[in-house]
């Protein structure tokens, strides 16, 4: 048995299962709540020993310790990701959306297109939109079952609109993706001949399984105008609420230019908590993140089974990084009322809704599945049963009871 395979109940009051947003977003407090990505799993030992020390110390003066992180940073990616970076090419900030959020504006002016690639986590929108830029949509296709870059529409709209970046995600958060060389080559070759930046969100480099490989927009040729965010380690070892986020700015001017924004907004001043857990993380967390990574992958291969011999009605889009699974749920043939009774009434499930990351995606689903193995089969189980009994349409005033999906 895995330690991973542990379940563990704490007082919190960690988002996830807050009762006030459950409330709110599900209508009810009785679901089992898999729609925020973070993990269910205890943090490495080495993390919790150096939080500890410095908790007991009894003392909190000042005290930085960025090039320490810096440096950590470095060799961890060195080792993880055969990919050498410059310690001094990275900026500070106090989280990765703060990092989004500054970019955008040191890149593009007030009206300018950010062009990113739905569907896509949604916070992405409210940083471009909150910022008085425009977002510009790439969706995404599906190819034999498989999402890829529609490099047509990207560079058709990279021509005739006025785009100034684009906001990558890799790997891809909702659908897996863990982008190839060969399509970020593409991807930067488009964006250099259109003078347009790309500001790679890449929080989830390290949670890439077995068969694929995580590339960095600072691996490739030709990148040196593009910003990688890179390092943080809120979703590789569960730190979310403790992490900073960590910019990578090749081009010395860019970098300069963004660093004194965010010095003069103070944005670079992280505590000593995040700075030593980040050094712990990346100087002594590999073998419980190696644990980590295989246990994820049995619970896909779990997954993968069980949805292709018990729930042949849900397709599965197999994620090649992340610990989301990305659902759809089109072949029950069901309106999204309907639909939503059946996964939150019914199999008690909270799961992210599709459309927060694109509006016409309404019959997905992200399933957050960083939890023990056990939770996860639960979780499905109730799905299959809800599934087989078919929707209760007595929730609806409009319901035909000769033909439940009407509902």
């Amino acid at each position: 048995m895995s330690s991973l395979d542990k379940a563990f109940t704490v007082e919190n009051n960690f988002a996830k299962g807050n009762s006030n947003y459950l409330k709110s977003m599900f209508g009810t407090t009785e679901v089992m709540p898999l729609w925020i990505a973070d993990m269910d799993f205890e943090i490495a030992e080495p993390i919790q020993e150096a939080l500890q020390k410095l908790v007991t110390r009894n003392i909190y003066a000042y005290e930085f310790n960025t090039e320490d992180v810096f440096k950590a940073i470095s060799d961890w990616i060195i080792k993880r990701h055969q990919l050498k970076l410059n310690p001094k090419s990275f900026v500070q900030v106090s989280g990765v959306l703060t990092g989004i959020g500054v970019l955008i504006r040191e890149l593009s002016e007030k009206g300018d297109g950010i062009m990113v690639q739905t569907p896509v986590y949604h916070q992405f929108f409210k940083a471009i939109e909150s910022a008085g830029r425009k977002v510009v949509s790439n969706s995404l296709k599906v190819v034999d079952g498989h999402y890829q870059m529609d490099f047509e529409d990207i560079e058709r709209k990279l021509k005739t609109l006025n785009i100034k970046a684009i906001l990558l995600c890799n790997p891809h958060n909702p659908v897996g993706r863990v982008w190839t060389k060969e399509e970020l080559q593409k991807l930067v070759n488009l964006a250099n001949e259109y003078n347009v930046a790309i500001i790679s969100d890449e929080i989830h480099s390290d949670i890439v399984y077995s068969k694929s490989q995580f590339n960095s927009i600072a691996s490739l040729d030709n990148s040196e105008n593009h910003i990688a965010i890179i390092g943080s380690p809120a979703k590789t070892f569960g730190m979310q609420s403790i992490s900073n986020g960590y910019l990578y700015i090749p081009k010395e001017t860019t970098h300069k230019q963004v660093k004194n924004t965010i010095e003069s907004l103070y944005l670079d001043h992280g505590s000593i908590l995040s700075a030593n857990a980040t050094i712990a993380a990346y100087t002594k967390g590999e073998e419980w993140l190696d644990d980590l990574l295989v246990y994820l992958e049995n619970t896909m291969h779990w997954i993968e089974d069980f949805v292709k011999n018990e729930l042949p009605e849900v397709t599965l889009h197999k994620p090649e990084g992340t610990y989301q699974v990305w659902l759809d749920f089109s072949k029950l043939n069901l309106s999204d009322a309907t639909l939503n009774h059946l996964i939150i009434q019914q199999a008690k499930l909270a799961l992210t809704p599709g459309d927060w990351f694109e509006k016409s995606h309404t019959q997905f689903m992200r399933m957050n599945i960083a939890s023990p193995l056990s939770k996860i089969q639960q979780a499905f189980y109730q799905l299959k049963k809800a599934v087989n009994e078919g929707v209760d349409c007595s929730f609806s005033k409009n319901a035909n009871t000769n033909d439940c999906c009407s509902c």
